[in-house]
Order: C-alpha cells, then structure tokens, then sequence
C-alpha cells in the first residue's frame, strides 16, 4: 500500500475517535504505577442469597489441562502464563478463572484452589497478561462469584484481590471505553460490594459511577447493545444479570433506584436477544459473533428467571423492527428471516464490526439456509480480515471491495452508512427496503439499494446499484447442512435440499454469471467447517434472487 493510501486509511480511521481516546491512549502507555501492596479490607458477609449463574462450558480438563477456543493447551509446571506460542486471546482466557463458574464447576473444586494459588505465585503485582484490565476485570468477578458460590479465599487470595482491585483502578480503560470499560466498572463493584470498609465503599461508588454513564450509552432504547453484535450483546446481558445477582447476595448496598434501572434494562435486553436468535435458539451472526463463548440465550434467560425476572416471550409479530438497533427480524410460517440494515456500530468503537451491511440470515423449519461465515479468530491476520470482509457475508460487493475499509484487526476507516426506506406490510407481502453508501468512496459513487420481498412459500430480493461499476456480486453462504439436491447453474437455477426435508428452488434473473464456490463457515472460534456459497455477477441491470419453498417443493 502506497504512504499516501496509507495515511488516507489512517486519517479516516482516528477522525471519529473521542478526544478522551486519544489522551487516555498517551496517558494509559506513559504511566507507570506501583502496585499497591497494603492489606485486604476484611470480607463483607453475604446477607441475602446468591443465585447460580448462567454456565459456560468447562474448559479446565485436568489439574493443568485446559481448552480454549477449541484448541488444548497445557500450563507447564512452573510459569507459561504468557506462553509466546499461544495465541494472545487464548492466554486471556487462561486468566479469565471461567472455570471456576463454569458447569458442574463444584466437581473441580480442588483444581481451582491449586490454580488460584499458582496464580498469586506465578503472576506477580502488575507483569504479565494477567495484569491487563480486561482479564484482570474478569477474572476478579470471577473470583468473587466462586467465592460467593461457597468456595472461601484464604487470606493470599484475599490480598491478591485487593492488590489487584488497586491496580485496576489505576489501569481504567478510558481510552477504550465500550465493553472493557463496563467489564472494568463491573469489577469494582463486585469488590466493593465483597469487601468492605470505607476503601471498599469508593471502589463500588467508582464503579457505580461508571456503569451509570456506560449502561445509557451501550444499551440503546429498543435493548440492543451499541456495537450490533448479537454475541457482544449476550455478554452486556451477562454482565447486568451479574450485578443484578450481586444486589440479591448484598442487599442495600446499590441504591433502590439504580437495581430498578438495570432490572428494566435487563428486560429491554433479553427481548433484543429473543429477537435476534434463529429457531434453532442461537444468536445470528452479524458483526464479531460466535457460539459458546457466552452462555447460549436459554442459558441466560434461565439465570434472569432464577433471578425472579418475569419471562419474555418470543416474537410473535411478523415483523419485528429494532429500529434502534437496525436489525429487522421477519417470520412467516416456519421461515424466520434477520436482516441488517444497522449501523456498524459506534463510530468511535468499531473494532467488532464486519463489512456485513445489508447482508441477511434465514432459517426454514428451523434449519439455518443463508447464513453469514462467522468468527473464528482475532488478532491481526489475512483469515481474520477476511472473515471481516463483505465477501464473507450473505450481500453485495462492489467492483471487489468491501462496503466498508475494514483493516487491521479491529479497525475501520471509511464506512457505510445504511438508510432504511420502508417496512411496509400488507395482507398478502411484507417488503423492506433499504440502502447504504459505502461504495460511494470509489470512483462510480456507487450506493447499494436492496428489498426483501416475502409471500406465503417465498422470498424475492432485488439488488440495484445506483452509480457506475463495473462488476458487482451478491453473494449468499449456504448453510453446511444445506444439500444442493440440483444443480442446474447455466440456467441460473438450483434446487435446494434443508434436513427436514424440505425443498427450496434458488433462482436468479439479470445474472452475467453464476456459479458455486467453496467458502467455510465459523459457528464458534477455532472452527472451520467447509460451505457453499452462491456467487452471482451482474452488472448494467438490477439483479432479481428468487427464493421459494412453498410446502410441496
């Protein structure tokens, strides 16, 4: 890439930061504090009762054994808390402590004292991934809800704490803000509420304080979390169940009004994920999003109703339009269709966001069929970027480039901007309309303008680019469960075979080419499975997809 591209990417990249990003960024490299090394505060007793969380999956399998992201690793016996070879999330994880909550965590019990003792040996006060925020905010709630679950710190692990709660005050990440801001405020209400003390009374005001701003912010009106992912949304959930959860085991010690503001928040949230969930109960895939690396929906709406939360029923509606959000869920009979016509996210915190505006999900009897590829990997890299491409995702690309400059491995320069036209519904159809302008960068000025059509037994979308180009390409991933039962390609036609049994005919008009190619699909992180995708080239004319079940096909 040429400096001046180069310096163009960047440009377009740092202008939508906040000011605070900035400086904090400075200020976080610059300062170097000490760890403070005073005793703990004595441990507040749990007045009221502590409800079992929502579990993850073990990932411990043997005293120093552990699995991650689908990939087995093991801790020497003496340090490798921040083994080079690993992968630097897969280390995160690793201080997590997810395992001391996780299923049927009681039955390692004696695995997790050794651990959190090998820990305070092995981590000392501010070296080493440990000592980072995020992980360091995670891996104190998780300490205190294992302890709150009846599992006692000895007095090691009680300093440990309090020295970490200190550093972790000093190691806020404003210049981050969004998620590991809130884990960070999360934390410092956990201490605060564990321990006590007036030392601990400003850790839990502290931390208040900054959930109070972040909460208004992140969630938006209609529940979504602000950076439209479905999995970063379950785990805002996760992390207000939690705090709702600790007003149980401590009553009083968070004020009546704010508990009334997370339980109304709480409700918000679990509609939003209902809505955005396939039949098949898991969470679609717009944005970074992946299964099991929080607990699935079920899971989280079974922690709400332990928790006394009145349930949430399933959409109902036809349409159920998250208009803050973006999102647009469609059901008719047994097809469930989600379409994104959302914002990437918040233009100063796009790292999670992929170049997936305008793509769809569908589902038929409960069987996904057009899905988007997935994650399965961060960090810098060419999978990881592709994954984040528009290529990657069930909608169309512009003379080969994604609709927005996603780059890095969680950056964004320039970016589309969608505009929803209509919803509108009748007895007989329900049609969306909608476009975005992230190819009005390139040279034509192009803008992508998509409906989604759908009657009893079908679907008919009609892709029109308004502008110059020279080739475009839709695009629709395949399920890997999805059987093509026929294939009659030189007449732009297939017929499409789903497990239930059903048949769906796939067909296109306006097409210079058409063809299957092989792509993957990535349900959850380390995981590729192999996949077909739909290729379709048109250019001149608007294309016409014309998807159709009915219920004798």
């Amino acid at each position: 890439m040429s400096l001046p591209c180069r310096a163009a990417l960047y440009f377009h990249t740092l202008r939508y930061l906040r000011p605070a990003q900035f400086w904090g960024r400075v200020a976080f490299r610059l300062r170097c504090p000490s760890p403070d090394l005073r005793g703990a505060p004595p441990l507040r007793r749990a007045s009221g009762a502590w409800q079992t969380p929502a579990a993850r999956r073990a990932s411990m399998l043997g005293p120093a054994q552990f699995r991650f992201l689908n990939e087995e690793g093991e801790l020497p016996s003496s340090g490798g808390w921040s083994l080079p070879n690993l992968s630097k999330l897969w280390l995160y994880n690793l201080h997590y402590f997810d395992d001391l909550n996780a299923a049927g965590a009681q039955d390692r019990g004696a695995w997790h004292r050794v651990l959190i003792t090998r820990w305070i040996a092995e981590n000392p006060p501010s070296r080493g991934v440990g000592w980072e925020p995020y992980p360091l905010s995670l891996r104190m709630v998780n300490w205190v809800k294992w302890t709150l679950a009846g599992n006692p710190l000895d007095a090691a692990a009680r300093h440990s704490l309090a020295v970490q709660v200190r550093w972790l005050c000093r190691r806020l990440e404003y210049h981050l803000l969004g998620n590991h801001l809130f884990a960070n405020a999360k934390a410092l209400v956990f201490a605060g509420c564990c321990f006590e003390g007036d030392e601990a009374e400003e850790w839990r005001r502290r931390g208040l304080g900054i959930l109070g701003r972040e909460l208004s912010e992140q969630i938006l009106p209609d529940g979504g979390h602000f950076e439209r992912s479905p999995m970063y949304h379950a785990v805002a959930l996760e992390d207000v169940l939690d705090l709702l959860n600790l007003t149980r085991a401590f009553p009083g010690l968070v004020p009546a009004p704010v508990v009334a503001t997370w339980t109304e928040t709480v409700q918000r949230m679990r509609r939003w994920l209902a809505a955005m969930c396939h039949p098949d109960g898991e969470i679609a895939f717009f944005n970074d999003a992946a299964i099991d690396i929080v607990p699935p929906p079920a899971g989280l709406d079974a922690y709400a109703r332990r928790l006394g939360l009145p349930a949430v029923a399933s959409p109902t509606e036809d349409v159920t339009h998250l208009s803050d959000s973006g999102y647009v869920r469609v059901q008719q009979g047994d097809l469930v269709a989600l379409l994104d016509v959302a914002p990437l996210g918040p233009d100063y915190l796009p790292g999670h966001a992929h170049a997936d505006t305008l793509s769809f999900e569908m589902s038929l009897s409960s069987q996904r069929v057009i899905v988007n590829s997935g994650t399965s990997c961060y960090g810098e890299g060419a999978e990881r970027l592709r994954q984040r491409g528009t290529a990657a995702h069930s909608t169309v690309t512009v003379d080969g480039e994604d609709s927005s400059q996603v780059w890095g491995g969680f950056r964004v320069a320039r970016r589309a901007y969608p505009y929803m036209h209509s919803v509108a519904e009748t007895d007989e159809s329900i049609e969306i309309v909608a476009s975005h302008n992230g190819y009005r960068r390139l040279k034509g000025k192009a803008v992508h303008r998509r409906s989604w059509k759908f009657t009893a037994g079908s679907l008919v979308i009609h892709d029109l680019i308004l502008g110059n180009f020279e080739r475009a390409e839709a695009r629709f991933h395949l399920h890997p469960d999805v059987v093509i039962d026929h294939d009659d390609s030189s007449d732009h036609q297939l017929l499409l075979l789903v497990s239930s049994g059903r048949r769906i005919r796939f067909g296109v008009q306006g097409a210079r080419r058409f063809e299957l190619v092989d792509s993957t699909w990535h349900p959850t992180f380390g995981v590729s499975v192999p996949s077909i995708c739909i290729v379709v080239s048109f250019s001149g004319q608007p294309l016409t997809t014309m998807i159709e079940w009915g219920n004798n096909n």
